[in-house]
């Protein structure tokens, strides 16, 4: 897999578009999560010290659905940017190919940093379409993807722009596949990929593609609910995936390998209560995994040399039920030889900002994106810079 190199490009005096993922919470104005944020600072510095003309930077926040809504606004981020490199950075509400947009680009002076609003909020974004693409590349000479995390997305801003500029992957991008490719070439076992929270439909195609090369698929969360539920075994008023109930049927690994909690923590008329699976009654609620679960998952965690983690084991926000993640979490950090993939916001916000620094231990911006790439699927925005 083969990309231009941004650092062999001629940048200086150049205006650069770069398409970043600020899709950070955020609450009451004031910005929760900084780590997608805070790993686009490099690029941003790389091309001030270059020299270019102006930095234009493109994301979305949240699912407006193509139409202006006020909650989904990026001006709270420009104000945190502004506050992270300590400079002025310029937010422009103005509509993408209106002549006022463009007349305060170019007032914008040598390396000044402007962020337009909500890419989202436009319908022909996520329609991928081609007119609107040329009017957001007119903005630029140069075209960078630094959103690694939704380039599994056919949106304007990531794929039909690459028609019309010079495109490059930001070192994000970069460092995102370099770290993903590790982890599907690693030949060290065992190789654990540990499967937790919801979204069911992205994460069972990721086990049929590790069917023949992972040991073990450890699951909790609504992802074990579902595969449960698929198996005829009652989980009570616990929340499951309909929709992927056949598909999750159809997954046969070999005897041992797909491992599914045997104990939960569950809320049963209002009381938290430990059950074992063949326990659990038809007013229960499955919050977490139980203590026996949680300490044969640890015991194989301690013992891999390659691991995947996407997803809590439970309902990580309340105390009670947050006991088979931070075993899981405790028992990563414990396995210090093991290359570490782990992704997914609500998995890395367990680590509550404090991410350890090791060679071997890779933190990933992608949650869709990154379980797309990994269960074999061509990403739009990777595929569309590979053709330039």
């Amino acid at each position: 897999m083969k990309f231009k190199s941004l650092k062999k490009a001629k940048v200086a005096q150049k205006s650069v578009l770069v398409r970043v993922d600020f899709n950070v919470p955020i609450n009451q104005g004031q910005v929760v999560d900084d780590f997608r944020i805070k790993k686009t600072l490099p690029l941003i510095k790389y091309l001030k010290r270059q020299k270019v003309k102006r930095i234009i930077l493109v994301s979305h926040l949240g699912q407006p659905k193509g139409k202006k809504q006020k909650q989904f606004s990026l001006k709270p981020i420009a104000i945190y940017l502004e506050q992270l490199l300590k400079e002025k950075i310029y937010f422009f509400p103005e509509k993408i190919g209106s002549s006022v947009l463009e007349k305060k680009l170019d007032g914008l002076c040598q390396g000044e940093i402007c962020l337009l609003e909500n890419i989202r909020y436009y319908p022909e974004e996520e329609n991928n379409d081609d007119k609107f693409a040329q009017k957001l590349a007119n903005l630029a000479d140069i075209y960078i993807n630094e959103a690694f995390s939704v380039s599994h997305r056919k949106s304007a801003s990531l794929v039909a722009i690459t028609k019309y500029l010079p495109a490059y992957p930001g070192f994000l991008f970069e460092e995102e596949i370099k770290n993903l490719n590790r982890f599907l070439k690693s030949k060290k076992r065992p190789k654990v990929i540990i499967l937790g929270g919801a979204k069911a439909k992205d994460k069972l195609p990721l086990i049929k593609n590790f069917l023949s090369s992972a040991d073990y698929f450890l699951v909790g969360g609504v992802m074990a609910n579902t595969i449960l539920k698929a198996r005829n075994f009652e989980i009570g008023k616990s929340i499951y995936e309909k929709e992927v109930i056949s598909e999750a049927k159809s997954i046969n690994p070999q005897k041992g390998k797909l491992i599914l909690p045997d104990d939960f923590k569950v809320l049963s008329r209002g009381k938290v209560e430990s059950r074992k699976l063949e326990e659990i009654k038809p007013a229960d609620i499955i919050f977490d995994i139980g203590q026996n679960s949680a300490d044969f998952y640890e015991k194989i965690i301690l013992q891999a040399k390659t691991i995947f983690w996407n997803g809590p084991m439970g309902k990580i926000e309340e105390p009670e039920f947050s006991l088979g993640t931070e075993k899981i979490k405790k028992a990563i950090l414990k396995n210090k030889k093991d290359l570490t993939v782990i992704g997914g916001g609500d998995t890395i916000s367990i680590f509550q900002g404090r991410l350890p620094k090791r060679n071997n231990l890779f933190f990933s911006t992608g949650g869709g994106a990154t379980l797309a790439y990994l269960s074999g699927q061509n990403l739009a925005g990777v595929v569309a810079l590979m053709a330039k």
